[in-house]
């Protein structure tokens, strides 16, 4: 507490004692650039578009807001960026996103991710640890227009510098409590004036936050490797060729999920018997070649991304030996994208593209069944194949000057197989199950997407309609046949939105106000035993909300931002059975607020010899109410969480102080029932450390 107090009081009082130093104190010019962000090309509108004149609700993460706020994984974006939302479910392996109340918990994602230019269609590849990151573009609705199957919450597009722009290396290492350690280090060059490389790598350890009293031992122990290289080879003034190739292997023991007392509603210590880990592998490549015309703009993107992953869970989480999982999995998937565009200002501008993408799993699952001596073994052999095309224009000065229209559609095709493979064996006794090759589930789509944009003075209102769609398929663990697959769900969104600037632009603001009508919403159900999970279609349902961002420019030195989402995401019509229905009530996983607010100054220093800036940042993240389950008997409230960093740099050197979750709140981060019990699990505790850092 008084360590807590003491960063309090500086926070407070480190103006008036930095002012009798004798201290200049000047805008940070470093920050500026944030401020003309609507100058900013968003790079997942696939046509550049600025931000002030994209008609769709976007977050723009900069490197600044980045390093400011520690964001070292997607989990760090939730409330940074509206109505976004990714629980921690205690391992990498089940990472879903939400945003705007659309997500979902297993299978295929709703929400499309992007990075480099690799789609990540597994969801458990999802959660990586972030490094050397130049921005995150968050996209709101649906983008099934451009990017077709799984985006019909919005997209997530993650850039990495490139070393045509980038020169020099930079090398950094944290420590902090909680065994956390963190070293990260690159280095951005060219061998001739047509060909730059670079080269990033990220080593992260924790001790874990969170122990098992069963084994008086960490739970959450992780170990994590990651690699970058980036190669860019400009040809000529039209050609360009680049490869970007990144890997990571992490090892974590997992699951820190206490079971809640049935008398006292009380979650109990953590207390289970056998190791729980998730072991995984991934490599992703994109190579690009553009080709840049008078006119025109023809850009090939081919890619590819591999996972290897293990994962062993205690899946009763008590001392006793119930049930023990281990799931063994490897994907492969290959995509292929061609988009030809108008380049240049223009009245109108059109996009054409051709995609295709194929998946392939190999899965395997044992089960232990302890009390009856079985042993379940299930094999997957999983194969999603898919093809596209697509149009976008874009028509300027439509009936009257500066009102815009942008019309786009998409011709989606899937196809679906599973071979699936199950035995029992009890004892030295194997028993078939089931040997079969399902048939091919076919999904056919067509996509469309309209948007208004008007700019006046300055500022842009927009209109825009667009159908989201997420293909069916199978479930992985079922019990009855009637479970077997789930079918597609489909979204209408209507979104207004205003980009504008306020009082002689010292203020500038995004608004957006959106409503989705949706169908045969694919909800997460645990099978009839509670032995694993599955998805089911709920009906009919809808999520309404808005979401309003504010950047004011430096007061003082100061700099200020606020970003809040509402979403209002409810089953409509979900009937269970014939005597259970969750008609009205909320949609699980979905906060319904989301609440940042920062605070950055910098100061100027020529008083102190080894210190030539003080940079101060305070984070404040509000989340919730949170319902977890569909019958909202289960929910966390609205939780505040603060963050605080203070960093003295020196030319090129830098020393930072950092908290997380100062205040040390306890709160849900996620919770579940099964096998007749409920489980929770609690958020982090209060994180501190340093970080030392270096360019050269």
């Amino acid at each position: 507490m008084k360590l807590i107090t003491s960063v309090l009081m500086l926070v407070v009082l480190h103006p008036f004692a930095l002012r009798s130093q004798e201290v200049i104190i000047s805008a940070d010019t470093t920050k500026v650039p944030e401020m003309d962000i609507g100058e900013i090309s968003v790079r997942a509108s696939k046509v550049n578009t600025k931000l002030k004149e994209l008609p769709a609700s976007v977050s723009m993460i900069t490197l600044n807001t980045i390093e400011d706020n520690n964001i070292r994984s997607l989990t760090d974006v939730s409330s940074i960026a509206a109505n976004f939302f990714m629980p921690d479910y205690g391992s990498k392996l089940t990472s879903p996103v939400y945003i705007r109340g659309i997500g979902s918990r297993i299978n295929s994602p709703s929400v499309g991710l992007y990075v480099d230019n690799v789609p990540f269609f597994e969801k458990a590849s999802f959660n990586f640890d972030f490094f050397d990151i130049q921005r995150i573009e968050v996209l709101r609705g649906p983008q099934g227009t451009l990017y077709g199957r799984n985006t019909m919450g919005g997209i997530i597009n993650i850039i990495t510098p490139s070393p045509l722009q980038t020169k020099g290396g930079r090398l950094s290492f944290s420590t902090g409590n909680f065994g956390y350690y963190n070293t990260t280090g690159s280095y951005y060059g060219n061998i001739s004036g047509n060909f730059a490389y670079s080269l990033s790598f990220n080593y992260l350890h924790k001790n874990g936050y969170f122990s098992n009293a069963f084994t008086d031992d960490a739970v959450d122990r992780s170990n994590s490797y990651g690699l970058r290289n980036r190669l860019v080879w400009t040809v000529n003034d039209n050609m360009s060729i680049e490869n970007i190739i990144s890997a990571e292997h992490s090892k974590e023991g997992g699951y820190p999920y206490a079971v809640i007392n049935e008398q006292t509603g009380e979650a109990n210590e953590i207390n289970y018997n056998q190791y729980s880990y998730y072991n995984r592998k991934i490599l992703s490549d994109a190579f690009i070649v553009k080709y840049t015309g008078d006119n025109f703009e023809l850009v090939s993107t081919s890619s590819y991304q591999y996972m290897d992953d293990l994962q062993g869970i205690d899946q009763d989480f008590t001392p006793d030996s119930l049930y023990y999982v281990i799931q063994d999995q490897t994907h492969h998937m290959l995509s292929q994208e061609l988009v030809i565009k108008t380049r240049g200002e223009k009245r109108y501008s059109w996009l054409i593209g051709a995609y295709a993408f194929g998946q392939f799993f190999d899965k395997a699952v044992d089960v232990d069944v302890y009390g009856s001596s079985i042993k379940l073994i299930k094999g997957y052999d999983h194969i999603i194949r898919g093809y596209a095309l697509f149009h976008q224009s874009t028509l300027k000065d439509l009936l009257v000057k500066n009102l815009s229209l942008t019309a786009g559609v998409r011709i989606d095709h899937e196809r679906d197989i599973l071979d699936y493979l199950y035995n029992m064996q009890r004892e030295e006794t194997f028993t078939n199950m089931a040997d079969t090759v399902y048939p091919a589930l076919e999904y056919f789509e067509l996509l469309p997407k309209i948007a208004l944009n008007y700019e006046f003075n300055n500022n842009n209102l927009y209109l825009t309609v667009a159908r989201g769609y997420k293909t069916g398929g199978f479930n992985s663990t079922i019990e009855r046949p009637e479970d077997l697959t789930y079918n597609p769900e489909y979204s209408w969104n209507y979104e207004l939105g205003a980009k504008t600037s306020l009082l002689n632009k010292q203020l500038y603001a995004d608004f957006a106000l959106f409503y989705i009508d949706w169908k045969n919403q694919q909800i997460y159900q645990t099978v009839p035993s509670g032995r694993g999970s599955m998805l089911k279609n709920a009906g009919i349902s809808s999520s309404k909300g808005m979401e309003l961002s504010l950047r004011a420019i430096p007061l003082c030195g100061y700099e200020t931002s606020m970003t809040y989402g509402y979403t209002h995401a409810k089953f409509i019509s979900h009937i269970v059975n014939d005597s259970v229905d969750h008609d009205g009530n909320f949609i699980p996983y979905v906060p319904t607020n989301t609440l940042t607010v920062k605070l950055n100054k910098t100061y100027y220093i020529e008083s102190i010899k080894f210190i030539d800036r003080l940079r101060f940042n305070i984070l404040y993240r509000g989340i919730g109410p949170i319902r977890w389950n569909e019958e909202n008997s289960h929910t966390q409230g609205f939780y505040s969480l603060f963050d605080f960093q203070i960093a003295a740099m020196r030319k090129k050197l830098g020393f930072e102080l950092w908290f997380k979750n100062l205040l040390n709140t306890d709160y849900e981060a996620f919770y579940f029932q099964a096998l007749g019990r409920e489980y929770v699990q609690h958020g982090k505790p209060l994180r501190f450390g340093i970080r030392l850092s270096a360019e050269f």
